[in-house]
């Protein structure tokens, strides 16, 4: 039986208007995360990230992946609607997992707290190729301006994955392809992370990937 996608209707509430509503990018990032159920089992997380919850859908979905194993969930964003639509969406969920949600970007106020102790990171990026000038800021923009390349936010995360996770960490990234996802695998493979596509899908022009890295034991 599969798991159900968490309910996001308080969105409709007029408070909610910046925060990015769950759309196929969401799904399939929910569909990769199911996938991998067995193999997140295995592993037994510990500490969990998602930065830019945005709706807190994918975060109080990897709630009901993990159960019945309990899991510290921490979601990020610095949308502060964002946060308090996380919190909503996560306190619907039930099950052992404990969520917390931070307005922060990426992990920045608790990154050397969390350096080498995140078991599973999940990043649904602003990936869309925008004019430089339309990335950052805290409104609705902000979750899907991702300037040259769609890469601008993305690169700024990379280099920090590596001392974020624990050993035999995961990390899951969407992207498209004007974000050069291959090479994305190349840069990550030099930081001591094994990567690859574990899912993707076409939506409209899109081509949608999530990438899955894993940190290998002793980096």
């Amino acid at each position: 039986m599969g798991l159900s996608t968490p309910d996001t209707s308080h969105l409709r509430d007029p408070q909610f208007a910046s925060v990015y509503e769950p759309a196929e990018d969401t799904y399939l990032l929910l569909d990769a995360l199911e996938n991998d159920r067995a193999r997140l089992h295995a592993q037994r997380p510990t500490i969990c990230v998602e930065i830019g919850s945005g709706s807190g859908c994918v975060s109080a979905f990897l709630g009901q992946v993990l159960a019945p194993h309990g899991s510290l969930i921490i979601s990020t964003d610095i949308n502060p609607a964002a946060t308090l639509a996380t919190q909503q969406t996560t306190e619907r969920s039930s099950g052992p997992a404990v969520f917390t949600q931070c307005r922060m970007r990426f992990v920045q106020a608790l990154e050397q707290r969390l350096q080498g102790s995140i078991d599973v990171l999940v990043f649904n990026p602003p990936y869309v190729v925008t004019p430089e000038e339309e990335v950052g800021g805290t409104g609705e923009a902000a979750a899907w301006a991702g300037g040259c390349d769609g890469r601008v936010v993305v690169d700024q995360l990379l280099p920090h994955v590596s001392m974020l996770l624990a050993p035999g960490g995961a990390f899951y990234l969407v992207v498209i392809e004007e974000n050069r996802p291959d090479e994305i695998i190349q840069l990550m493979t030099a930081q001591g992370l094994d990567g690859e596509r574990v899912l993707e899908r076409r939506a409209g022009r899109e081509r949608l990937s999530v990438l899955r890295f894993t940190k290998k034991q002793g980096v």
